[in-house]
């Protein structure tokens, strides 16, 4: 049988489908096409609103154009919004816990040729054990951690996700180890919570330490990290491991300590420009990305100018904008003085065009110099990839230098690239 898998939403989804893939793979199914396939699953995505609409406008198209197909929905959107997927007739209907048994769910209905509906209490699982022997891009992903306990006033995921859980280290070291062996240059260390990763006695910093002296790894990437937890020891191993890449992804998610506060932050403005300019201190070139929300309830115009003002001190290599979008169950959904839509496009568009100066600033630091790039996509005969500060090179190059590291003079900014030559 032939099988499709749709991704919505975060790292941590496209690492748990790729599991789901590989134990498909393992037990003699075949991978399908979008168009042609026996079984169809979506791992679904609720971290907005419009996370949910589209993981639900997927599952309908799915159902409607393959009504003979075994449709699974799985994830997030199902763990914490199941009523939303009442007699539309999926097939199989999983939440966050044992997606690493997939094959077994589809055995079992296809016994039975009765729906299933399994979704448990998320609060109170263990980790759910999962390793992956090869990965389908030249980045791999690597799950270390589940769960998220801080309870930010605006978002569900602790909800979808359950409380804080890591993977035993050992483990880790050994997923990274295969995925290293089997040809994966760099590795992203992926969670809900990344930096909260704490396994008895071992810290993220303890676990960092031991990944960076892994065999045949040139890259170590955290997906994303809290300000709050980027210690001084992770600080002095970005000091002295050439592993760890120069970006980080840092979510900031307002400027404003009055807007902090109401979003059950745990940190202030002057805490976040403190620790970033310590972190520059020992990385002068670190690429700092990060996440900002706009139109939070009670962003007034001069709340909001002072998030562009922190911006601009901080001075990101790239934000990621998103207009505040109201979850039902979560705190902010109490508060007063919502923000109309109009004001929260306008102010996206403003954070979208500086994000866009400041992307551009950053990447005009680099031009005639020699930097090295992960080819991961070959288009036209172009080699694509990221550099280790996660600029996006575009070069001409062969196919077979796909997934090795190789040098590349940097020549001109064609954006959202800077177009290169191999040396």
């Amino acid at each position: 049988m032939k099988f499709y898998i749709y991704t919505l939403g975060c790292k941590v989804n496209t690492y748990e489908s790729n599991i789901m893939r590989d134990n498909l793979l393992n037990s003699g199914y075949i991978e399908g096409s979008i168009d042609n396939s026996d079984i169809y699953i979506i791992n679904t995505c609720t971290v907005t609103n419009t996370s949910d609409n589209k993981s639900l406008k997927v599952i309908r198209r799915v159902l409607r154009e393959h009504p003979e197909a075994i449709t699974i929905a799985v994830g997030c959107m199902v763990q914490v919004n199941s009523e939303l997927l009442k007699d539309l007739g999926v097939s199989i209907v999983l939440g966050n816990k044992d997606k690493s048994k997939i094959v077994d769910y589809i055995k079992q209905y296809k016994i039975n040729k009765r729906n299933i509906t399994d979704i448990v209490d998320i609060m109170g699982v263990e980790f759910e054990d999962m390793c992956l022997n090869n990965f389908n891009k030249a980045r791999a992903f690597v799950k270390i951690e589940d769960g998220c306990e801080n309870y930010c006033s605006y978002c569900i995921i602790p909800y979808a996700r359950g409380k804080v859980r890591s993977k035993v280290p050992h483990k880790v070291i050994e997923e990274i180890t295969t995925l290293v062996n089997q040809g994966h240059r760099e590795i992203v260390l992926t969670g809900i919570h990344t930096g909260h990763y704490n396994y008895k006695d071992c810290s993220f910093y303890d676990l960092l330490k031991e990944i960076v002296k892994i065999d045949g790894l040139k890259r170590l990437r955290i997906s994303s990290i809290e300000i709050t937890e980027i210690t001084d020891d992770i600080m002095n191993l970005f000091k002295i491991s050439e592993v760890l890449v120069d970006h980080i992804h840092i979510p900031l998610q307002s400027g404003s300590n009055k807007i902090l506060k109401l979003m059950n932050r745990k940190y202030d403005k002057e805490y976040f420009i403190e620790r970033i300019n310590k972190l520059r201190s020992v990385r002068p070139d670190i690429s700092i990305t990060t996440d900002v929300i706009v139109g939070f309830p009670g962003e007034t115009e001069e709340l909001f100018n002072e998030t562009i003002d922190t911006i601009k001190k901080i001075n990101f290599s790239k934000i990621h904008v998103f207009p505040f979008s109201l979850r039902k169950g979560t705190k902010a959904e109490e508060l007063p003085n919502h923000i109309d839509g109009t004001t929260k496009k306008r102010r996206v568009k403003e954070l979208i065009n500086l994000s866009k100066e400041l992307e551009i600033d950053y990447m005009n630091k680099f031009i005639d110099k020699e930097m090295s790039f992960l080819p991961e996509i070959y288009k036209d005969g172009y080699l694509i990839g990221h550099t280790g500060n996660y600029l996006q090179i575009k070069v001409k190059g062969d196919i077979q230098l796909l997934n090795e590291i190789v040098e590349v003079e940097m020549e001109r900014i064609d954006y959202p690239y800077i177009v290169g030559k191999l040396i």
